[in-house]
């Protein structure tokens, strides 16, 4: 595939990115970025970071299955999934990545990954990152919302896949 942009910086679109997050757990946001992402890269890398002081509800082999599950049949092949702790830009220089690709719901989202992106940048000035913004209907959710409302008992059906819905319920069972 020959690359869609040609930023004056360097070829990045088109190659290898890295989608990193804690994904605890994937919703449906997660999976949108994933397919668009998909539609401008030749590969992508999923990458579940570990990170256990911010306390994950699911361990990292749980997120890596449930992820594996949830984007079967998606990337025909260009799609692979791993875990990491550390550094981000470590990992994107071990995957020979080009891009690092970050989804931003709201301008609440920008600050902290504009930090992120020029950090990034700093430690490694060939790697580009990507914003991109999740559909409209699913730029309210996030991973931590969806722990909340589940463990409550409230259906968070729609904003994750079936799996996931009854991953959590396992985990939160009925009061």
């Amino acid at each position: 595939m020959s690359s869609l942009f040609t930023p004056a910086t360097g070829d990045c679109l088109g190659k290898r990115a890295v989608y990193p997050g804690m994904f605890d757990p994937i919703h449906n946001g997660h999976l949108d970025l994933i397919e668009r992402s998909l539609r401008i890269f030749d590969e992508l890398i999923v990458a579940v970071v570990a990170n256990p002081s911010k306390e994950p509800l699911f361990t990292v082999k749980e997120r890596l299955e449930l992820i594996d599950e949830c984007t079967a049949g998606i990337g025909m092949g260009r799609m692979r999934i791993t875990s990491f702790d550390g550094l981000l830009i470590d990992l994107v220089h071990r995957e020979q990545a080009d891009c690092i690709v970050r989804g931003l719901r709201a301008v609440s989202d920008f600050e902290y990954e504009f930090q992120m992106a020029l950090m990034n940048r700093k430690l490694r000035s060939t790697v580009e990152t990507v914003f991109l913004m999740p559909h409209e209907k699913y730029t309210y959710i996030s991973s931590r919302l969806i722990k909340e409302v589940a463990s409550f008992g409230t259906s968070v059906a729609g904003m994750v896949p079936p799996g996931v819905e009854k991953r959590l319920a396992e985990k939160y069972p009925p009061k």
